[in-house]
């Protein structure tokens, strides 16, 4: 079994590196420190045991933003922070607050508050993180997202996705704001910024981004034939090796145009995936596959006959 090898370590490490004496000693070895921690993610995404990661999480991610306080424009962890708290809200929040609806509404709202507010965390982390090669990015991006992407460069593309998933999903979490007419440009530019750079990042991840993001965007200039686009392009990346791309697929496009055999037939394709292989992929794998498990067991609530 492949275990996290470095929170726990790292974070008395962080605590003694704060008190070393000399400025440029201790910055030293917070950055040499941050550059470890911040590579922690191929760790966690090999383990097969969700519930550990789910509770190393939080530790996790407040060493990093320790971290944060004292190298604040470490790259590594800035995209580290921005991609744990997107992974942490979604994978431990949402989807128990999902599941809890049918039976505690009000506290299955509570929940889903949290994962935007965690949501809203990893975007700042985001938007910092590409502020550092992009000073003033959040203002222009108010002003034109477009232009204010533009000299985004490829290696900053972890940064353009896990931050359009942030902003999105911290979005989807409250249709009733008003803000949310007017960030939606903004997450769109992120990701289409990704896609130009560098389309099969992640096996296809951006694809998989924007087949949701099409499909759910439908009356807005957005359309179930380009979501259908980007599925088979995000498979042709290598998505089918990656449970949440089918998950993604039957709930974007198979809910809305009622296409219930499609349905279980792409839901039944994320539980034949592999878990073990990539291994870096073996954690997200296994928390989708418990998604699809879920879906499966609510046709009657989703579908009409």
């Amino acid at each position: 079994m492949n275990r996290p090898r470095f929170v726990l370590p790292l974070a008395g490490l962080a605590v003694a590196a704060t008190l070393l004496p000399g400025c440029s000693i201790r910055g030293y070895a917070i950055n040499k420190l941050g550059d470890a921690l911040a590579g922690t993610g191929s760790s966690f995404g090999s383990d097969e045991d969700p519930e550990l990661i789910g509770d190393a999480s939080p530790f996790g991610l407040k060493t990093m933003e320790s971290l944060i306080e004292e190298s604040p424009r470490h790259k590594g962890l800035l995209l580290a922070a921005t991609r744990g708290f997107v992974q942490y809200a979604y994978g431990w929040i949402q989807m128990d607050a999902d599941a809890l609806e049918a039976t505690d509404l009000a506290h299955a709202t509570a929940m889903r508050e949290r994962s935007r507010r965690l949501y809203l965390r990893a975007r700042n982390y985001g938007l910092r993180g590409l502020e550092v090669d992009l000073p003033g990015l959040r203002a222009a991006l108010a002003r034109d997202p477009k232009a204010a992407l533009a000299k985004a460069k490829k290696d900053q593309v972890p940064q353009l996705y896990w931050t359009a998933m942030a902003w999105g999903a911290a979005l989807t979490l409250k249709v009733n704001d008003p803000d949310v007419s007017l960030d939606q440009p903004i997450v769109e530019a992120l990701a289409r910024r990704a896609l130009e750079l560098d389309e099969g990042w992640g096996l296809g991840s951006v694809h998989e981004f924007l087949l949701a993001w099409e499909a759910g965007h439908s009356s807005l200039g957005g359309s179930i034939e380009l979501a259908r686009e980007h599925y088979q392009k995000a498979l042709a990346f290598g998505g089918d090796k990656r449970a949440i791309l089918y998950v993604t697929y039957a709930q974007s496009i198979c809910i809305p145009t009622q296409d219930k055999a499609g349905f279980q037939e792409s839901l039944e394709k994320a539980l034949a995936i592999d878990v073990s292989q990539p291994s870096d992929q073996r954690l997200a794998n296994i928390i989708a596959q418990k998604r699809a498990r879920w879906q499966l067991g609510r046709l009657d609530e989703l579908f009409i006959e």
